[in-house]
């Protein structure tokens, strides 16, 4: 069976590191507004993004640029010296989303494998050959179709790569093509600056257009006004499926602006369940239980198993965002040495340790602290609360700038986090 590649969002460069030392093969990202990210794209400078090429490159890794914004007339000439000096910087590919930049980029930069972005709704083999004949090597495929579908697109072309969503934020439009943000704020999603109005709630009206009488439709308590909030997509329960079809050569997760503890967790669990799969394994529970520890709108699996017809349970109608099981309370520097609160700390509180599969983290009882196993999960308590500068703090909380001492040496960017407390809720809270 085809190795089937897991392909992780890079915002910046700490979560490029990030998703790679926690098991993606790849990661893409963007420099500037032509990616369709803007916010994760200024995060982004041309030196940066060589750097995480390079650190990817040197672990045997990909890194694929985005440039998949739908641009004017009069942003073409800066197009082009963009694909010019991203070519320099060596990606393993481009994603672009049309097929007048797809052919503008393989003219510029022939070297460049090409990948067709999901924006372009490929659904069908009739869709798929025209970009295979114009260049593209893969095509990520429009987060409607269904592995029915992916699998005759792969019979008709065997060589052309597929790469499917299987976790993130989805969008209440096809693909992605929506234009409320463009109407409501003027932020184009189109061109990376969708401002998410879809998730916001809203009041219904019903209007008489011969009187010109508007009625306010009152609704039940709890019934929600979310109408366009779709759930967030999770196939981790679905992964002997899709890997058994043979077809999919990617496994891409969503999600350039979120946290560094998304990064770390979403590509650690679809890690495990890729090397699960390839020694005769499955346990969905386990990847669950990393997934279910993240923010998230409520989860679905909306239509790569199950046409859109049969599903009825894809949007969030109740609230926009919830928290999950799980709290982050502190991240580890890149030296492993000192960690940055993220939460209320204090002394002595039980920190669950999350970490690279394949890493390991010494069982010590020292002046600063003690790290343990149980039940096959690593913990860590603090004695004190001592800061790189030396002072002891009595308690620490999210945005102090202090890296506070570790009793031993930890993988870089191990996180710790502590179960959620109920009364933290959903947002907005009912």
């Amino acid at each position: 069976m085809r190795k089937v590649e897991l392909l992780s969002p890079a915002g910046t460069l700490e979560k490029l590191k990030i998703a790679l030392d926690f098991g993606a093969d790849a990661v893409y990202g963007g420099v500037s507004h032509f990616s369709l990210r803007i916010r994760s794209g200024k995060e982004f400078s041309m030196e940066e993004f060589k750097e995480g090429i390079d650190y990817a490159h040197a672990r045997g890794k990909k890194v694929y640029a985005t440039i998949n914004g739908f641009p004017f007339n009069s942003q073409l000439s800066l197009l082009k010296k963009h694909i010019l000096a991203m070519a320099e910087l060596k990606p393993d590919a481009f994603i672009v989303a049309t097929p007048g930049v797809l052919k503008l980029a393989h003219e510029l930069a022939p070297q460049i494998p090409l990948h067709l972005s999901t924006q372009a709704n490929v659904m069908n083999v009739l869709d798929a050959k025209v970009f295979y004949d114009m260049g593209a090597v893969r095509i990520i495929t429009a987060r409607e179709i269904s592995l029915k579908d992916l699998i005759a697109i792969k019979k008709e072309l065997p060589d052309l790569e597929l790469e499917v969503f299987v976790h993130g934020s989805m969008c209440f439009a096809y693909s992605g093509r929506c234009l409320i943000s463009t109407l409501q704020s003027g932020r184009v999603p189109n061109r990376g600056s969708c401002a998410n109005d879809c998730r916001f709630p809203y009041e219904m009206y019903a209007a008489n257009p011969e009187t010109g009488t508007l009625f306010r439709l009152e609704e039940d308590e709890g019934v929600g006004t979310y109408i366009m909030n779709s759930k967030d997509l999770n196939l981790a329960s679905h992964m002997q499926e899709i890997l058994e079809s043979d077809v999919i050569d990617s496994i891409k997760i969503e999600g350039r602006t979120k946290t560094s503890y998304y990064a770390a967790t979403t590509a650690k669990a679809y890690r495990m369940a890729l090397d699960d799969f390839y020694v005769g394994k499955d346990d969905a529970d386990r990847y669950q239980y990393e997934l279910q520890s993240l923010q998230n709108r409520g989860y679905t699996d909306a239509y790569l198993i199950s046409r859109p017809f049969e599903k009825h349970d894809t949007q969030s109608l109740d609230f926009t965002m919830q928290l999950g099981t799980h709290q982050v309370c502190g991240q580890v520097n890149e030296e492993g040495t000192h960690f940055l609160c993220k939460y209320k700390t204090l002394p002595n509180d039980e920190m669950e340790v999350v970490f690279p599969l394949g890493s390991v983290v010494d069982i010590v009882d020292n002046d600063i602290g003690t790290t343990y196993e149980r039940d096959g999960k690593f913990y860590l308590k603090l004695k004190q609360l001592k800061a790189q500068n030396g002072k002891i703090w009595e308690e620490v909380h999210s945005g102090n700038v202090n890296p506070i001492s570790l009793p031993t040496t930890f993988p870089s960017y191990t996180f710790f986090r502590i179960p959620a407390h109920p009364d933290m809720g959903t947002y907005p809270k009912k």
